[in-house]
C-alpha cells in the first residue's frame, strides 16, 4: 500500500520534498542494481515508512479534535498571558503538556497566542524582547518532551530499533533529558535578561488556574490506557499510542459536535486535514524508506569503518551519539533520515559495553538538540516564522549558546549514565 500512497502524495509537492521522493526512487534502484536481497530492504523500508506513516496520522487525528476545542485555546491563553516573572516557566511547561497532545501544533497554537500577546506593548523594544523569549520558552519546551514523549517520532523510531529498551526502561532517564533541556533554557533565560530602558507594564492574565484542569484531564486520559496497557500488558508503547490516541481524539470530538458532527467531522478530516499534511508526512515516511533501505548501500563501504567504531569505547559512542544528528541537521538531513542510516553501522550495544536504555538516552538527546538547532525542522522553521527571522538565525543565533551548554550537559548524562547502567 505504500507506494501507491506515496505516488498519490507526490503529485502535488514540489521542490525539497519532492527531491525525498526521487532519492528513495534512486536508494530502490541501486539496491536492485546491487543484487543479493534487496528485496528484502526494500520491504524493510516500505514497513519503515507505513509505521511513520500510520504514526503520523494517528496524531493527526489529537491534534484536529485539539484545534477546535475551546477550552484549550482558553488554557494557551492564560499561559501567554503570565507575568513576565514566571511567563517564561509558564510557557515552557505549558508547551511540554501541549506538544503530548498536538506535537507540532503546540508551537503553531502557543506561538501565535503569545505574538498577540506580546503585540499589544506599544514599546518596540520590550515588544522584541518578550516576543523572542516567549517563542523560545515554547520551542525549548517543545523539543524537551521529544526524549520522554511516547507520542514523539524520536521514541517511536528510537524505541522500535532498539526492542531491547522498553520504554518503562527508558521513560525516567529520558525524563531527566527532558529535564536538563527544559531548566538549562529558564536558567540561561534567568541568567541572561535583558537590560530595558523602561519597565514593561503588567497585565494580569485573563482566566485562572482553573483553565488548565481541562488540559490536565486530557493529559490524564491519554496517559493511564498508555502506561496500563503498556506495562501490565507488555504491549509496546507505539502499539498502544496507534490504539489509543485515535479513540480518545474520536471521544473529544463527539463531547464537542455529538455523534452526527463526529462523522462529518471524520470525513472532513479524511478529505481535507490529511491531504494538508501531505509535505510533512512525505517527508518522514520518505526519510524512514531512505534510511532503512538505504543503509544496505552504505554497508558495504562502511566495512573498514565498523572495526573502527567498534574499538572505540562504549562512553565515547554515546557522546559522540549526542552531538551526530545536531550536526547532520545543519547539512539538511531530517533526524529519523540520520539515525535510520547510521543504526545498522553501530556495533551491538552489549558489544559496546552499554546497555541499550544508555543508546537510547544518547540518541534521543541528540535528537532533541537538532531540533533547537537544524534550519531545517519543524521547530526552527515555525519559530522563526512567528518572530519574521530565518531559521538559520534562530537555531544558531537566538539558540546558539543555549545549544553549546545543553548540549555540553546532555553529552555528560549520556556518557556518565552509559557508565553507570
Amino acid at each position: 500500500m505504500v507506494p501507491p500512497v506515496v505516488l498519490l502524495l507526490a503529485l502535488r509537492l514540489r521542490g525539497r520534498r519532492l527531491g525525498f521522493v526521487w532519492v528513495a526512487l534512486a536508494v530502490t534502484a541501486a539496491l536492485w542494481a546491487q543484487g543479493g536481497d534487496w528485496g528484502a530492504r526494500v520491504m524493510a523500508g516500505l514497513g519503515a515508512a507505513a509505521f511513520i506513516g500510520a504514526f503520523f496520522s494517528a496524531l493527526a487525528t489529537l491534534r484536529a479534535a485539539a484545534e477546535t476545542s475551546p477550552a484549550i485555546r482558553a488554557c494557551g491563553q492564560y499561559l501567554a498571558a503570565q507575568p513576565p516573572g514566571r511567563r517564561y516557566l509558564a510557557l515552557t511547561t505549558g508547551a511540554q503538556a501541549f506538544s503530548v497532545l498536538l506535537n507540532y501544533g503546540s508551537i503553531a497554537l502557543l506561538g501565535s497566542l503569545s505574538v498577540a500577546s506580546s503585540e499589544r506593548e506599544s514599546d518596540p523594544e520590550i515588544r522584541f524582547h518578550r516576543t523572542r523569549r516567549m517563542l523560545l520558552a515554547i520551542q525549548r519546551g517543545f523539543v524537551s518532551v521529544l526524549p520522554w514523549s511516547p507520542l514523539s517520532f524520536s521514541v517511536a523510531i528510537t524505541g522500535a530499533l532498539l526492542p531491547g529498551a522498553p520504554y518503562r526502561d527508558t521513560v525516567g532517564p529520558a525524563l531527566v533529558t527532558g529535564l536538563i533541556v527544559a531548566g538549562t533554557g529558564w536558567a540561561m533565560d534567568q541568567i541572561f535578561k535583558p537590560r530595558l530602558s523602561r519597565p514593561p507594564r503588567r497585565h494580569k492574565p485573563e482566566g485562572g488556574p482553573s483553565a488548565l484542569l481541562p488540559l490536565a484531564l486530557l493529559l490524564a486520559l491519554l496517559g493511564g490506557p498508555v502506561w496500563l496497557l503498556h506495562v501490565a500488558f507488555g504491549v509496546r508503547v507505539v502499539g498502544v499510542v496507534l490504539l489509543v490516541v485515535p479513540l480518545l481524539a474520536l471521544g473529544w470530538v463527539i463531547l464537542q459536535e455529538g455523534a452526527g458532527g463526529a462523522v462529518r467531522r471524520a470525513g472532513r478530516f479524511a478529505a481535507q486535514e490529511v491531504p494538508r499534511y501531505r509535505p510533512e508526512l512525505t517527508l518522514l515516511m520518505m526519510a524512514g524508506y531512505i534510511g532503512t533501505a538505504g543503509a544496505g548501500l552504505l554497508a558495504p563501504h562502511m566495512a573498514g569503518v565498523a572495526p573502527v567504531i567498534a574499538a572505540l569505547p562504549g562512553p565515547l559512542i554515546l557522546g559522540l551519539l549526542v552531538w551526530f544528528i545536531p550536526v547532520t541537521g545543519q547539512l539538511g538531513m531530517n533526524p529519523i533520515l540520520g539515525v535510520t542510516l547510521l543504526f545498522p553501522l553501530l556495533p551491538p550495544p552489549e558489544a559496546m559495553g552499554v546497555s541499550p536504555v544508555a543508546l537510547f538516552i544518547a540518541i534521543t538527546a541528540g535528537w532533541a538538540l537538532s531540533g533547537i538547532t537544524s534550519p531545517f525542522t519543524a521547530t526552527t522553521l515555525l519559530t522563526g516564522n512567528f518572530a519574521n527571522k530565518s531559521a538559520l538565525h534562530v537555531g544558531l543565533k537566538w539558540n546558539g549558546a543555549y545549544a553549546a551548554v545543553t548540549g555540553t550537559l546532555l553529552t555528560l548524562w549520556a556518557v556518565g549514565f552509559g557508565l553507570w547502567a
